[in-house]
Order: C-alpha cells, then structure tokens, then sequence
C-alpha cells in the first residue's frame, strides 16, 4: 500500500449513531485533512503545486470539502495556496514542526559533530537515517558545497532495501525484518539493484561479517554508498549513517578502505548512545577490520 492510501480515507461519510455523531465526523476530518497534508506534500512541485481539483479527487471528496479540510491546515501554516492559480504548497509550519522532531533526537545531536568530522576527512555527502518500518528517513546531512549534489534531502523516505543505509539496518535487526523486507518487494530502481531474494540475503550476512553497507548504484546511476548501522544503549539498531559519492570517486578500493572507518564512527556514535557492544569492540580494537559481530 503506497504512502497516499494509507493517510486518505477514500470512504463515504460516516453516518453518525445516536449521541456519537461528533466524535466519529471529527476523526474522519482529522484522517483526510492529514490525507491531504500528506498529498500536497507528495505531489507539490517548486512550480504548480497542488490543484484543488487534484486534491479533491485524490481525498475522494467534492472540491467545497476540500476547500473545508485545506482550511485549518492554512490557518495553521501547514499549507499555504497561491493568490494566482490557487495551488496549495507546504506551508512554514511543516518547517517549524521538522525542526522540532529533529531537535528532539538525541541520535541526530550525538551523531551530527561525528558526521561533520567525516565530511571534513572525506570530503563527501554524509547521511544520518532513522528507520521507519520498512523505510529509511533521512534526519541529517552534511555535504561539501562544492561537491556534486546527491538526490537525497532531510525528510525524505526511502525502501530499505534500496539504500547502504538500509542494508546496514537489516544487517543487525533480525531475521525478522529481513524476511518482511524481502517479502515487500525488491525494486528495480537502476539497472544495478539487487532484486533477486537470494542474493540480497546473502549481500545482507556478507554486510552483517564486515560491518559495513555498500549500494554500488543500486539507488543512483551513478552513485556508491558506504554505510554503518548504529546501535543504542539496549544494543538495537537505531539507525544508520553513510559517505556517499559519485562512482568514478567511489572506487572498489576506496571503499575498502573507507569501509572499516565509516563502521568505526557508526560505533563511536553507538558508544555515545549507551551501546555496551560499542564499548566492547572499541575497546578491543576490533574495527580494525571492520567488524560487528
């Protein structure tokens, strides 16, 4: 089920019971207002936006509803609608709202100075991801502004079956949301993406022995990823964070030896958040080799 069906209830009106009436029309308001937050966010581009009629068809719904759920969402600053065409966008009050998630991540404070050091060593984008079910959703990065900019934005989400940083997920949560994954669905997102379930497992244990992700153009044409899974204080993974660079930089034996290193900050981040599993292998020095067993 994609992102849009889940948020919009495309159902007749609820017909109220005796003395609940309210309640019940008030939840249904809240799910397709959210539905249509959902929508202009998705569709929205830096030119048009969002049209009512786009909108009321895809909340299922006559354009004057629309113009009520779009309403408070205005009101509030999460939408906004031009005065020429009438298209909506986003308004600042997402903005205000993001940053207030974001601020609220222990994680994305701990891990950001180890992400800037990256950059500064490396010179390419950096990523921090957060998993959302089956999902990645990018809470920070840090690129060079004179390197070539990466497809990725804060916010966005991605499968994590697709991305360095989803791989190094899957790696150590489970057997569990492996299978999930897999029986998700592997997509064709370029020519070289990893599509057959066996051989995503087996990249899976081979990410799980040396500790860190590769996406070898699987998300980007022309794109390689080097990533590692983070860990908190009850040794879960938590998230991820990666190098990313274009593939003439990105070589086979760059990524040999970035490997190991973008594991052992992935564990000074985890050591950081209370993982005794950090703690035990930094202190053994066992990321030498790039280990996470």
């Amino acid at each position: 089920m994609g992102a849009e069906s889940s948020f919009i209830d495309r159902g007749s009106e609820v017909t109220p019971r005796p003395g609940e009436g309210e309640p019940r029309n008030s939840a249904a308001s809240v799910r397709r207002a959210i539905g249509a937050l959902m929508y202009v966010a998705q569709h929205a581009d830096a030119h048009d936006g969002v049209s009512l009629t786009q909108l009321a068809a895809a909340l299922g719904v006559s354009k004057s509803s629309a113009l009520r759920l779009a309403a408070p969402l205005i009101d509030a600053g999460l939408l906004t609608r031009s005065g020429d065409r009438g298209h909506y966008r986003l308004g600042g009050g997402v903005l205000e709202l993001g940053q207030a998630y974001l601020e609220g991540l222990d994680l994305r404070s701990v891990a950001v100075p180890h992400l800037r050091r990256l950059l500064a060593e490396t010179s390419d984008t950096c990523h921090l991801v957060v998993r959302d079910d089956l999902h990645v959703v990018y809470i920070d990065k840090v690129e060079d502004y004179r390197a070539v900019r990466m497809a990725s934005r804060i916010g966005r989400r991605m499968p994590l079956q697709c991305t360095a940083v989803g791989k190094a997920i899957l790696a150590y949560s489970g057997p569990g949301l492996l299978e999930r994954a897999v029986a998700e669905g592997l997509p064709t997102i370029t020519p070289w993406s990893i599509v057959d379930p066996a051989a995503f497992r087996a990249e899976i244990e081979k990410t799980a022995r040396r500790g860190y992700a590769i996406d070898d153009r699987e998300n980007e044409p022309e794109v390689r990823c080097v990533a590692a899974a983070i860990f908190d204080h009850d040794d879960q993974v938590i998230g991820a964070l990666s190098v990313s660079a274009l593939k003439a930089r990105m070589t086979v034996a760059r990524i040999r030896e970035l490997g190991p290193h973008v594991a052992r900050i992935g564990l000074q981040i985890s050591q950081e958040m209370g993982s005794p599993r950090a703690r035990r292998l930094l202190g053994a020095n066992a990321t030498k080799e790039g280990r996470i067993s």
